[in-house]
């Protein structure tokens, strides 16, 4: 599995946690930034991993803010996203089981590095399954429907 992963000036430090983590397990991931905790807009970080996982360059990707809402909200702007914004592990396996969301978000300013682990845990163990969930299939189905709905508005 390759991983992007991303974070702005208020999620760099656990962004850095993050990557030792994965480094640890031996995933393979490439950051997308920042590399320093100096100021830095979001959205453009938060872009760049969602392309490159839209793209089929990378499996999933991992954004790191100062909430996470910030990084989700930009992450799903990019056709053919879900990002779900995790604090918990049980949400981070819905993200993932439910919603079959490829971008996880995590806020820096909310939880700290022993729980980011166990969210990055339960997500990146997760499975989307549509045979064993045709609810959630059908549902996540839908959403792509709408968001094609708008994309092909002139």
């Amino acid at each position: 599995m390759r991983i992007a992963i991303g974070a702005d000036d208020n999620g760099y430090l656990l962004k850095e946690e993050v990557k030792k983590y994965l480094t640890e397990k031996k995933f393979d991931y490439e950051d997308f930034g920042t590399f320093s905790a100096d100021p830095v807009d979001y959205p453009d970080i938060g872009a760049k991993v969602a392309r490159a996982v839209a793209d089929g360059k990378f499996d999933r990707g991992i954004l790191v803010c100062g909430t996470g809402i910030g990084m989700a909200i930009v992450a799903n702007k990019i056709p053919g996203i879900r990002a779900a914004c995790c604090h918990d592990a049980y949400s981070a396996e819905r993200a993932r089981k439910s919603n079959n969301a490829q971008i996880m978000t995590m806020g820096a300013l909310i939880i700290g590095k022993e729980l980011a682990k166990k969210i990055l845990d339960m997500w990146l163990a997760s499975e989307f399954d549509a045979k064993a969930s045709p609810g959630s299939a059908r549902k996540v189905n839908r959403i792509m429907d709408i968001e094609e709905e708008y994309l092909r508005k002139p």
